[in-house]
């Protein structure tokens, strides 16, 4: 949480997050499928039960939050979340019907995208909630600009590497009616090559960074019109 509240400070407009569950099935906002990297206990979350998985460190005195926590947290911020099911390596059978149930109940439900490289799970949000925003993850460049996926996913949205992203492809899934928001870069060199090719929104671990670039340009421009 202390990470979120950080994001926000440095100029984030929303923060992404990823979801787990765990033995007793609860939504857990944790990056890896296993505790050893980012918390002081080892194994897989899905091991675990809530009441386990609460009682680790996570950093700073920090304890892993679970969905819907951040979902109140961001609710009272007005913050959209943009979640992130953790399907694979490892599979979650139903977490796509337990993360709609999470953002239904916090009342969130215009104020969150879903995304995965699942995307089977994707499309399965999708047919539960036509009323979602959905998107697509991916790590290599589509012959189509990832129009295709997005299609077949029934997704709003397109999400590649950053290194995969061109000018063209952006045109292309703009004229699709996609939105395309890159990850996961704070190279400001790589941000200004992101921006001139018209993406919708970054992700980025250093929001500071990116916020600074996109002011100078805007004031740069600020006695111009299009």
């Amino acid at each position: 949480m202390i990470s979120f509240e950080r994001g926000l400070e440095l100029g984030a407009d929303w923060i992404e997050l990823d979801v787990h569950l765990s033995r007793d099935e609860a939504l857990i906002v944790i990056h890896d499928e296993t505790l050893d990297r980012t918390t002081s206990g080892h194994g897989l979350v899905r091991e675990h039960t809530l009441a386990e998985l609460r009682a680790l460190d996570a950093g700073a005195g920090q304890r892993i939050p679970t969905l819907d926590e951040v979902l109140a947290w961001a609710h009272e911020r007005e913050t959209i979340v943009d979640i992130e099911i953790k399907n694979a390596p490892l599979y979650y059978p139903g977490i796509e019907r337990k993360v709609l149930a999470a953002v239904t109940s916090a009342g969130m439900l215009e104020d969150v995208i879903v995304i995965s490289f699942d995307h089977a799970a994707v499309r399965r949000v999708r047919e539960l909630e036509p009323r979602i925003a959905t998107g697509v993850l991916y790590g290599c460049r589509p012959t189509d600009a990832g129009i295709g996926l997005a299609r077949a996913a029934s997704a709003d949205a397109v999400l590649p590497h950053w290194a995969y992203v061109t000018r063209e492809d952006v045109a292309a899934a703009h004229a699709a009616g996609l939105s395309v928001a890159p990850w996961a870069t704070s190279d400001p060199i790589i941000l200004r090559q992101l921006i001139a090719c018209g993406v919708d929104s970054i992700g980025t671990n250093h929001p500071d960074i990116l916020r600074a670039i996109l002011d100078s340009e805007a004031s740069s421009t600020a006695g111009f019109k299009q």
